[in-house]
C-alpha cells in the first residue's frame, strides 16, 4: 500500500524578488528534495507554476506529489 503527500516549494518572497528575480534556487530545491527522500518519499509528479506576489511580481514555485510505501 502507498501513501502520498503534496509538497510545495517556493523561495522566500523578498529574497526571490530582490536577489534572483523570482526564480527557484536549484541548490536549495535539491536540498529540500533530499530531505524528503531521506524520509522515504519519491517524486511521483511535479508541476511548475508562477505565483503572483505583491501585485506586480511573480515567483516560481513547484508542486510535487510524493509517494512512499505506507509504514
Amino acid at each position: 500500500m502507498k501513501e502520498y503527500k503534496i509538497f510545495l516549494y517556493s523561495e522566500n518572497v523578498f529574497a526571490s524578488i530582490f536577489f534572483n528575480g523570482g526564480k527557484v534556487d536549484p541548490v536549495k530545491l535539491t536540498q529540500a528534495l533530499n530531505q524528503q527522500a531521506a524520509q522515504g518519499w519519491e517524486v511521483k509528479t511535479l508541476q511548475r507554476e508562477n505565483r503572483r506576489t505583491l501585485l506586480f511580481f511573480s515567483r516560481e514555485a513547484f508542486v510535487f506529489v510524493l509517494e512512499r510505501d505506507k509504514k
